[in-house]
C-alpha cells in the first residue's frame, strides 16, 4: 500500500463502475432527508447504517437530542494517520416546488448533469467520499489511511448540537485531521481546498408603536414610523462607505497571515464576468476593499429581510404600528458569536432602545487552519493525482460550515474539499451536480487515503 502504484487500481475500479455508482447515487438521493420538517431523517439514517456496515465499517447510528449521527470506522492502519471525514445527511426543504424543472426527490439527468435536491448539499459528496473508502477496500482489501465517517442530520438546520456532541465524544472521535467535501468549487472551475469557515450569527430587530395601523394623513408627523425608526437603527450599524459600526466589532479580527494574502492573490477573477452573471452594475462598498479579502478575512452585516406595512398593488396610505429587520454577521476567525451578539444588543440599545433584539440561536463559530500545516502537501497531491491539476488554495471559505468543533474542541486541522461544480444552486431549486464532478470527487477521495497513507503518525 506504501507504493504510489497502489492508487491505480483503485482509479481503475473507479472508472470502470462509473454507471454503477451513477445509479446508487441517483437510489440514495431519492430518499427525501429534510431536517427542518423531521421528513426522513430515520430512514435515511438506518440506511446509511446499513450501507456503511455492508461495505466494511464498524457503524452506529448515535441518538442525540435531535437528529441521530451517524458515526462509521476502519482503524487498521497502526502507525498511520487517521483522517476524520464530516458530511451531513439532511437536505434542505425543496420549495418552491413550481420551480424545479424536474420532481426534487425524482434524480433527473440533464446535460451532463443530475438534479435532485441533496445531490450537490451533501448527499452527492459525502457519497463520493463512501465510494472512495469502499473503492480502496474492494481492490485492497484494506485503507491506506485511517478513517472515521460522520454524518450529522441537522446541519441545514444550523447545526445545534453537533458541538455538544463532538465534546462529550472527543474520544470516539479522536483524529488527526478532519476533512469535509461540501459546498463548491471556484468560480472557474478548478479544484479548491479551504482552509477555514466563517461563523454566523442571526437576530431579529422589531419595532411596535402604535396599538394599531393609523391613517397617514391623520397621524403622520406625530406618530412614530417603526419602519422609520428601524432604518436609523441600520444606519448606525453600517455607514453609506461600506463599514460596519457597530462599537467592538472587530476587536478580535485576526489579520490574515502571509501565506493567506499570498494565496488569494493567485485566485482567479474576473469581476466583470461576476457582475454580469449576477447582474450587477456595481459591487457593494468599500470599492477599495480587494475582492477575496471581503470574502475571506471580513465580517459582514446583512439584512436578510425588511418587513413591515404595506406591499400590495397601488397605494394604501397607511402608518403601520409594527417593522421586523432579520440580520445575520458572518464571522471570522476568532470572533466569538456570544461576544458579537452582546455588542450588538449593547449597539441597539444605545441608538435605538424601543427596538426588541431578539435572537434564537447563538449561532456558529469560525474555524481556521493555516496554510502552512502538515496536511497541505498530501492533500494537494491527491487533487493533482486526481485531477491532473493544482488546486486553489482558499484561506476561509466564504459561507458557514461546523467545522469549529473539529479546530476548537478536537483541536485539529481541518479542511473543506469541494466536490461540486460552482453552480450546483444548493438551497435553490435545480440544485444540481455535475456527473463529472461527481466522478472527481471519488477519485479525489480516495487520492486523499492514499496519499495520508504515505506519512507516519506523529502522535
Amino acid at each position: 500500500m506504501a507504493s504510489s502504484d497502489a492508487l491505480a487500481p483503485v482509479f481503475d475500479h473507479i472508472e470502470a463502475n462509473r454507471s454503477a455508482f451513477l445509479d446508487r447515487l441517483i437510489a440514495y438521493l431519492r430518499h427525501p432527508s429534510i431536517s427542518a420538517e423531521n421528513i426522513g431523517i430515520a430512514e435515511v439514517g438506518a440506511l446509511l447504517v446499513e450501507m456503511l456496515t455492508e461495505i466494511g465499517l464498524e457503524t452506529s447510528l448515535v441518538p442525540t437530542e435531535g437528529h441521530p449521527m451517524v458515526v462509521a470506522r476502519w482503524e487498521k492502519a497502526p502507525g498511520k494517520p487517521t483522517v476524520l471525514l464530516y458530511g451531513h445527511y439532511d437536505v434542505q426543504p425543496p420549495d418552491p416546488l413550481d420551480k424545479w424543472v424536474s420532481p426534487p426527490f425524482e434524480p433527473t439527468i440533464r446535460d451532463g448533469r443530475l438534479y435532485a435536491r441533496g445531490v450537490g448539499d451533501n448527499k452527492g459528496q459525502h457519497f463520493a467520499q463512501i465510494l472512495a473508502i469502499e473503492s480502496h477496500l474492494k481492490v485492497h482489501s484494506e485503507l491506506p489511511c485511517n478513517v472515521i465517517l460522520l454524518l450529522e442530520g441537522e446541519e441545514e438546520i444550523g447545526s445545534p448540537r453537533i458541538a455538544g456532541f463532538v465534546r462529550a465524544n472527543q474520544e470516539l472521535l479522536k483524529a488527526d485531521l478532519a476533512v469535509t467535501a461540501d459546498g463548491p468549487r471556484h468560480a472557474s472551475g478548478a479544484p479548491t481546498i479551504k482552509f477555514g469557515s466563517r461563523g454566523v450569527v442571526s437576530f431579529d430587530l422589531r419595532c411596535r408603536h402604535a396599538s394599531r395601523d393609523v391613517h397617514s394623513g391623520n397621524f403622520g408627523g406625530v406618530v412614530p414610523n417603526p419602519i422609520w425608526t428601524l432604518v436609523h437603527l441600520l444606519a448606525t450599524m453600517k455607514n453609506e462607505a461600506g463599514e460596519i459600526t457597530i462599537e467592538g466589532l472587530h476587536d478580535d479580527v485576526e489579520p490574515p497571515t502571509a501565506e493567506d494574502l499570498e494565496a488569494i492573490e493567485r485566485l482567479p477573477l474576473d469581476i466583470a464576468a461576476f457582475k454580469q452573471g449576477l447582474g450587477l452594475k456595481r459591487l457593494d462598498a468599500p470599492l477599495d476593499r480587494p475582492f477575496y479579502d471581503r470574502l475571506c478575512f471580513q465580517p459582514t452585516l446583512t439584512i436578510n429581510g425588511f418587513h413591515g406595512g404595506y406591499g400590495g398593488p397601488g397605494t394604501k396610505t397607511v402608518l403601520p404600528n409594527e417593522a421586523l429587520v432579520k440580520c445575520d454577521i458572518r464571522l471570522v476567525e476568532a470572533q466569538d458569536p456570544e461576544d458579537i451578539l452582546r455588542k450588538v444588543r449593547a449597539h441597539v440599545e444605545k441608538h435605538a432602545p424601543e427596538v426588541e433584539f431578539i435572537v434564537e440561536e447563538t449561532g456558529m463559530l469560525p474555524s481556521k487552519t493555516q496554510i502552512a500545516s502538515r496536511y497541505t502537501a498530501p492533500l494537494r497531491r491527491a487533487f493533482v493525482a486526481a485531477h491532473g491539476e493544482e488546486p486553489l488554495l482558499i484561506p476561509a471559505g466564504f459561507g458557514s460550515l461546523p467545522n469549529y468543533v473539529f479546530t476548537k474542541i478536537l483541536g485539529i486541522p481541518a479542511y473543506v474539499t469541494p466536490y461540486a461544480n460552482h453552480d450546483e444552486a444548493n438551497h435553490a431549486p435545480n440544485e444540481n451536480m455535475t456527473l463529472d464532478c461527481f466522478q472527481s470527487g471519488i477519485r479525489t477521495g480516495a487520492a486523499l487515503l492514499h496519499e495520508l497513507g504515505q506519512l507516519q503518525n506523529e502522535g
